[in-house]
Formats: structure tokens, C-alpha cells, sequence
């Protein structure tokens, strides 16, 4: 089952639960969340990956070199 498909029912789960209106919308709206997860997440863990490799590379270069770490 896709993200899309899950973030969709839980989206009309909740919205359904106020008993207000349909649960489409929430369905969409969770649909929508779950698809910009399936983008965003793997860029976030993509960035902080290559954050902590250039802070880890930094550190290893000022030990090199004898400096003290400033952190």
C-alpha cells in the first residue's frame, strides 16, 4: 500500500470523526500529505546524511592537523 493511499485513509479517519462534513476532503488532503512525504522525507534524511559526513570530515581535518575542535 502506498504513502498516498495510507495518508488518504488516515486523512478521512480523522476528518470523519467530527461528523461534520464527508471524510473526502480529509482523504485528499492526507492523499496530498502523504505524497509530499514521499518527497520530502528522503531529501531531509539526503541533507542531514551529507551534513553529518562534511561535520565528521571537518573534525577528522582539524585533528589532522592538531587543532582543537571549536565545538
Amino acid at each position: 500500500m502506498g504513502l498516498a493511499t495510507v495518508g488518504a485513509a488516515l486523512g478521512a479517519i480523522i476528518d470523519g470523526a467530527s461528523g461534520d462534513d464527508s471524510a473526502v476532503d480529509g482523504a485528499i488532503i492526507g492523499g496530498v500529505a502523504g505524497t509530499v512525504l514521499k518527497v520530502a522525507l528522503p531529501v531531509a534524511v539526503t541533507f542531514a546524511t551529507g551534513w553529518l559526513v562534511l561535520k565528521g570530515l571537518g573534525k577528522l581535518r582539524d585533528a589532522a592537523a592538531g587543532r582543537a575542535s571549536a565545538a
